[in-house]
């Protein structure tokens, strides 16, 4: 009786009930099982399909939830419609996790883990809308405004964060449909001055040129304003 005793509890050790240890290297399964190693690798097959490889023993991708390496904690993001070797590594860790897209080529060499993070001229760390959040282990999803709002609400500062991303997204929304339309108004007027003949150094092609660029510019510097709005939401929830 004792034994199985303790055989439940080393079994409950490697479920995601359990506290996991972030400081070793692990595979987190879709089934909720943690897999500890020494060496958690990606690697090819013969066939060209990836797979993870945890002290030798192999596991599909597809079975894999999350991964902790030498070279960070990374998500697999082939259920939220991107490809199976394509996985995001978390940047920001705290009750909410933000993840980011990362390119690697994974093969027989050990070739290392290319990050690719948006950051700034001042070097901090661009938040923006192309990425993934979670809490905990959950399931990542894409950073916008509907999910935030559905997992902020506890936090009433980092919902007026959010509601002014959400304004600032509406406004660069509106701003790039100006810039479109003025596109579309400059082909026409161009299209209409060739098939009569005019000469388009007077004529309104320009005017439509120059409200196509402010508008792109003007949508640009919102959409910049907006990350910002972003930023201080998720910081602020982790304060």
């Amino acid at each position: 009786m004792k034994k199985l005793i303790l055989m439940v509890l080393a079994c409950y050790g490697l479920s995601a009930g359990a506290q996991v240890r972030e400081s070793e290297n692990f595979l987190y399964l879709y089934s909720d099982s943690i897999i500890y190693a020494e060496n958690v690798r990606v690697r090819a097959d013969l066939s060209g399909s990836f797979q993870l490889r945890a002290d030798g023993k192999r596991f599909p991708l597809a079975q894999v939830k999350f991964f902790n390496n030498q070279d960070g904690f990374f998500a697999n993001t082939w259920k939220i419609g991107l490809l199976s070797t394509t996985f995001s590594e978390r940047i920001i860790e705290g009750k909410i996790n933000l993840f980011q897209e990362t390119s690697y080529t994974p093969d027989y060499l050990d070739r290392r883990y290319r990050h690719g993070y948006h950051y700034s001229g001042s070097g901090q760390l661009n938040v923006d809308a192309s990425m993934y959040y979670n809490k905990g282990f959950s399931d990542l999803k894409k950073v916008n405004y509907n999910n935030l709002q559905a997992d902020m609400t506890d936090n009433a500062n980092s919902m007026r964060f959010l509601q002014q991303f959400k304004q600032s997204r509406t406004t660069r929304n509106l701003l790039y449909g100006g810039a479109a339309a003025s596109i579309l108004g400059f082909l026409a007027t161009a299209m209409f001055e060739g098939k009569r003949g005019i000469d388009s150094s007077a004529t309104p092609t320009y005017v439509f040129m120059g409200t196509t660029g402010l508008f792109a510019v003007a949508g640009y510097l919102v959409d910049l304003r907006s990350n910002h709005h972003l930023e201080s939401a998720i910081d602020e929830y982790n304060r």
